[in-house]
């Protein structure tokens, strides 16, 4: 194949799920089943970098200062709910079970991999729950080990306030290791509504 081919297979395989063949699969389909998308995915691309960034409150994807979530008056500030990453985000609202607000880490942490407290969106979490009317923090983080380890450092950092705060971690209908994203709409309901008090 051509230096360019093998260029814009490389590039695809940069993406999650993609490996070697299902890289090469895609750049054949727009190369040759579907060159006529090719300029709308470029456009789409280009305009997708250019507005959107990461929302100065939540760290959600959004393309003025605040997100369609953040900006919203209608949502409950006193429920904060803080995720791994925005496709969790994105989970929870598809699943019509939460009206409250929420923070991304972008992450957990994980010492072996070298993630630690400042390669996370964490202080500005501890930030918000010191300063906003948060009654209840809930921690919707994979049940896994790191997800442990990110719940327990959270909660041993909780800024002092004049109000109580609640913290709860979300019940797990997902399997152990299970993550957000992948759940249907029914478990992530379920899972929210058996949270539990964490401390």
């Amino acid at each position: 194949m051509s230096a360019a081919f093998d260029n814009l297979r490389q590039q695809l395989k940069r993406l999650p799920g993609l490996g070697h063949r299902s890289a090469e699969r895609a750049a054949l389909h727009l190369l040759v089943t579907e060159p006529a998308a090719l300029p709308a995915l470029v456009n789409a691309l280009n305009e997708a970098a250019r507005v959107l960034r990461r929302c100065s409150l939540c760290g959600n994807l959004s393309e003025a200062a605040l997100c369609p979530v953040c900006a919203d008056e209608k949502r409950d500030p006193a429920r904060l709910c803080a995720v791994e990453h925005i496709p969790d985000l994105i989970a929870f609202e598809r699943s019509g079970a939460y009206r409250g607000r929420y923070h991304v880490l972008h992450g957990k942490l994980s010492p072996v991999s070298g993630v630690g407290p400042a390669q996370l969106n964490l202080q500005p979490l501890l930030d918000r729950l010191a300063t906003e009317p948060v009654d209840e923090l809930i921690l919707a983080l994979s049940n896994d080990i790191e997800g442990e380890a990110t719940c327990h450092y959270i909660t041993q950092h909780l800024p002092k306030r004049e109000t109580p705060l609640a913290v709860t971690r979300i019940g797990f209908g997902l399997p152990s290791g299970g993550s957000v994203p992948y759940a249907d709409p029914g478990t992530l309901k379920n899972a929210l509504e058996s949270r539990r008090g964490y401390a």
